[in-house]
Order: C-alpha cells, then sequence, then structure tokens
C-alpha cells in the first residue's frame, strides 16, 4: 500500500513538473517573441510599462481585466495621437508591468498607480479611457484624485459588482494567492491554450476576434503565468472597494460618457452602462450593434466616441 502511495505521489510530481517546465517554456517563447514595444516608469514599488504616441492634449488608456495596453492598437492609440498626447498604459501585474508583490490588486490602488504615472508624466488633465475592468480603474481614479482628470471616456465598463462572472473568467475565480500562483504555474497555460477559441468566442462574440489578434493586439501577452495571477487578483479585489465606489458616483462633476455594444457578451449593458446612468445624471451612455472587444473590432466607431467625449471636456472648459 505505502509502495502504490509513493508510487502515485512521484508520479504527481512528475506530472507537475511537467506542466511547470511546459509553462516556463511558453512564458519565455512569448518574451521572446514579443519585447516590451514601451517605456517603464517607477510608480509606488510597481515598474509601470507604457506605450505613448503623439503630441498635444492628454490621454490616458487602460485596458481591461486580462488585457494589455495594445488592446488599444487596433486605429485607436495611433488615430487620435494625430493630434494628442497618448499614453496606453499595462495596469499593474498586466502586460510588461509589475505589480509590488506586497501591492494590493484594489481598485484604489490601481487608481493611485495611474494618478502616479499622470504626475511622472506631467501630465495636465487628462482625458481618462478606460476599456471593461479598466472602467471601473478610470473611476476610481476620478473619485480619488478629481483635480488630475478632465473626463471619462468607458468603453463597455464595469461599473457595478456583477451579478454574475462571464465563463470567460471562471478559471480565474481562485480565492488564495497560493493556489493562483499554483494553479497559474501549472494548469493556467495548457487550459488556456486548449480552451483559446472558446474562450475568444465569449470574449470577442458576436464579432469575430482578429487573427493577427495573438500579436497585434498582445493576446500572446495572456499565455504568461503572471499575468493569470494578476487577473485572478484583479478579479477577487473588487469587492473590497467597487460596492462603496457606487454609492460615491453621485459626487463626480467632470463629463463622464458611456459606450457599449448591445451584444456585449461579458458585461450587461443595462446593469452597467445605465445602471451608471441612473447613478450619475448627466452621463452620456452609446449604444451600438457590437460586443466587449469594441476598441479591437470597432476601432473607427471607438476613437469617433472618445473625440465626443474630448469635444465635450472643451466645452465644459470653454
Amino acid at each position: 500500500m505505502s509502495y502504490l502511495l509513493y508510487t502515485i505521489v512521484f508520479l504527481l510530481l512528475l506530472v507537475i513538473v511537467g506542466l511547470f517546465l511546459f509553462t516556463l517554456f511558453i512564458s519565455k517563447r512569448v518574451e521572446l517573441g514579443m519585447p516590451p514595444e514601451g517605456r517603464f516608469l517607477q510608480v509606488q514599488g510597481t515598474r509601470v510599462h507604457y506605450l505613448e504616441q503623439g503630441s498635444g492634449p492628454s490621454i490616458v488608456m487602460i485596458h481591461g481585466l486580462s488585457g494589455v495596453a495594445q488592446n488599444f492598437g487596433y486605429q485607436v492609440l495611433g488615430e487620435l495621437a494625430r493630434d494628442h498626447r497618448v499614453i496606453a498604459i499595462d495596469r499593474p501585474g498586466s502586460g510588461y508591468s509589475v505589480r509590488h508583490p506586497h501591492s494590493s490588486a484594489a481598485l484604489h490602488v490601481q487608481a493611485d498607480v495611474v494618478a502616479g504615472v499622470i504626475d511622472a508624466l506631467k501630465l495636465e488633465r487628462p482625458l481618462i479611457v478606460g476599456h471593461s475592468l479598466g472602467g471601473a480603474v478610470a473611476l476610481a481614479t476620478a473619485l480619488r484624485h478629481p483635480g488630475k482628470v478632465s473626463g471619462l471616456a468607458l468603453i463597455a465598463p464595469l461599473t457595478h459588482m456583477p451579478s454574475e462572472t462571464s465563463k470567460a473568467f471562471a478559471a480565474l475565480d481562485i480565492p488564495y494567492l497560493w493556489l493562483r500562483k499554483l494553479v497559474g504555474w501549472t494548469l493556467a497555460i495548457p487550459l488556456s491554450i486548449r480552451n483559446r477559441e472558446k474562450v475568444l468566442d465569449i470574449v470577442f462574440g458576436p464579432e469575430s476576434a482578429p487573427k493577427d489578434f495573438p500579436l497585434r493586439g498582445g493576446g500572446y501577452l495572456g499565455m504568461r503565468p503572471s499575468q493569470f495571477i494578476a487577473a485572478s487578483s484583479d478579479m477577487h479585489a473588487l469587492p473590497e472597494v467597487l460596492p462603496a465606489m457606487q454609492q460615491r458616483y453621485v459626487s463626480l462633476t467632470l463629463p463622464v460618457s458611456v459606450l457599449y455594444g448591445r451584444q456585449d457578451r461579458i458585461l450587461d449593458p443595462q446593469e452597467q452602462g445605465q445602471a451608471l446612468v441612473d447613478a450619475l445624471p448627466g452621463t452620456q451612455l452609446e449604444l451600438i450593434d457590437g460586443g466587449h472587444m469594441l476598441p479591437i473590432t470597432q476601432p473607427a466607431i471607438t476613437s469617433e466616441f472618445i473625440r465626443r467625449v474630448l469635444a465635450r471636456v472643451a466645452s465644459t472648459r470653454a
């Protein structure tokens, strides 16, 4: 009996080591094939990677859960950079940004990092563009640092605690950090490869993910344990701050506009978009036909939306 037990333990350890080595191999291949494209800042112990283009009035872009700064690379960043200084950041722990090992993933902490980037780059009250979870970070930044922000352009934003978690992110539902690290370094990447098409169908649907998304959109950067661990931490930190934020939206006095796809499969436009309008009168909500990944699937419409918000901000300054 003891021999059988030892054999099972040995085989289990062999499987774990094999999964670890496979994950390490994939992670290194991704990083060699997709080195950092931008620059780095040190903000509150977090090494922040960011992309920057253009000159003029500033715009800061914040991606969503499991995303990276390159999510804005489908025309949006480049088009707006024709007459604006545009900074797209990798949120703490995402892309090539390294979260301090003792730092929280809570929204208010991420908001303080965004404010630190604004200060470090000497941006004068930028418009903040937030997609998905990045919308919640944008809202947290405006609530905590109102003097640093001129307006919010929110694309398919998370604004309220969702009634249910999308199946696309079910694997992230791990409450303990040690278990996130174990899964991240063993099962997460092989399962991501296996379920890639199914997950992309939910995240992008009813639209299709571009064939070049893994490279151009930064999709391959998600095939690393650090990205999985950070995303799981982001998701489990939401209840710490988001419910309290919901009660404070009415205190916002800056222009806020929201763009949502009616067929969004990740977040409910009514539960998130209309709910923000109800909580913060004056918020402008635009609904279009489309899914969740509008900066990638509908970059022209997204860019036009952001420009309308810029014009709205300018009119309030006049």
